[in-house]
């Protein structure tokens, strides 16, 4: 299911004269160029993002319901559930990522929960730049900006031992005193939540192009126990 505050955004859009094209929840290139066209018309900064600004002017004849908008957030949770194919073959909804990122990818069995990052980035901030081997889960240390981990941000940790060069990459949901929940993919070969040991974390990353979003913190709970191993 596509997400609730891209459609209200999509039907702003829309009711506004700028075409998001479907109104299905989904933050694609239709809806980003949608965006582009309404903040040049407004004078606003032209950077496809619907940040603080440009959400009082989308919604300025009705209040919004929604907070600034995380687009390759809202993409990694509309995947929940998406799982690799156990075996010889491959879930072509994975190797499409790949596909449509030019990324050279053999199989779904070499993990990819740095391809998931990369599919939610790349395909909701078409400008941002990429790691240089976006499969290397270490090499998103790299990407974009620090940041403190928060809602949204790509959070990297060490695998197996931090000299390993091994690693694991997905993003924050929420955190207790010991871990931080992971909303990441090749978790139990699969898209999902995920509890990570803070003694494990390296680096949190924010995308360059999103800079005029914020974000925070969120404490939660935690009933279940600890991922040892995410590969």
């Amino acid at each position: 299911m596509g997400s609730n505050a891209i459609t209200q955004i999509q039907q702003a859009l829309k009711n506004k004269g700028f075409d998001p094209g479907g109104i299905d929840g989904i933050w694609g290139r239709n809806t980003t160029a949608a965006v582009r066209q309404f903040q040049m018309q407004q004078g606003l900064e032209v950077d496809g993002i619907v940040g603080p600004q440009t959400t009082t002017a989308l919604f300025s004849d009705v209040p919004a319901a929604i907070d600034p908008l995380l687009p390759w957030f809202e993409e990694a949770k509309h995947l929940v559930g998406t799982k690799e194919v156990l075996g010889g073959k491959n879930n072509p909804v994975i190797i499409d990522w790949a596909k449509d990122l030019e990324i050279n990818y053999a199989g779904d069995d070499i993990p990819w929960c740095g391809l998931f990052v990369a599919h939610c980035v790349g395909t909701t901030l078409q400008q941002e730049v990429l790691p240089g081997n976006p499969l290397g889960a270490r090499q998103w240390e790299k990407f974009g900006n620090t940041t403190t981990p928060c809602l949204g941000a790509v959070m990297v940790f060490w695998r197996e031992s931090l000299a390993s060069g091994k690693g694991h990459v997905g993003f924050y949901v929420g955190e207790d005193d010991e871990a931080y929940q992971i909303l990441g993919g090749n978790q139990s070969d699969k898209v999902c939540l995920m509890w990570l040991g803070k003694d494990r974390f390296r680096s949190a990353r924010w995308p360059k192009t999103a800079s005029s979003l914020i974000s925070g913190t969120v404490q939660k709970d935690r009933d279940e126990g600890l991922s040892l191993n995410e590969a």
